[in-house]
């Protein structure tokens, strides 16, 4: 009976090494399909506007679907970077064309975790989305309670929800 271990080891490094290798290929070549949304290329530095005005362009798109609207939040959440006000705005605004009031209300929580909760972060920009909130009719995390745990009840005899036996 043969011995595999070496070869399967020697087979998992090069799908470990050929999945690395396809992993930074793919994130430093522009994508002709979807131009908009691309990495820039190895060694070309983007600016900050640049950055936001792509970004913005690709959300902004009247025809996005929730696929790509998904996709381009994805991409965006993997930058370790809280999104510019002007940016959450149009995902915002992309996720009322695709009619998908839940994945607005995931966005704003992935933002606040981005922030990691810092208030004066988070403070600073519901200030500057509550009027697009308002206007699309888009509820918060907070306000619909997904700001506390599930079981922060606190003293469960004062709650109002368990019956007490008749006496």
């Amino acid at each position: 009976m043969a011995n595999f271990s070496g070869l399967i080891r020697t087979g998992q490094l090069a799908l470990r090494r050929s999945t690395i290798f396809s992993t930074t290929q793919i994130r430093t070549r522009i994508n002709p399909a979807n131009p908009g949304i691309a990495f820039p290329r190895e060694g070309l530095e983007e600016t900050d506007e640049e950055f936001d005005q792509r970004y913005l362009n690709y959300f902004n798109r009247p025809d996005i679907d929730g696929w790509e609207l998904r996709k381009g939040i994805n991409d965006m959440h993997n930058f370790d970077l809280v999104p510019e006000p002007k940016i959450m705005i149009a995902v915002l605004k992309a996720c009322r064309r695709v009619n998908d009031h839940s994945l607005a209300v995931r966005y704003l929580e992935a933002v606040m975790r981005k922030a990691n909760y810092k208030k004066n972060i988070v403070d600073y920009l519901m200030q500057e989305i509550r009027p697009t909130l308002n206007e699309l009719g888009i509820s918060t995390p907070a306000e619909l309670g997904y700001d506390e745990p599930e079981l922060a009840l606190g003293d469960p005899t004062r709650c109002s929800l368990i019956e007490k036996p008749l006496t």
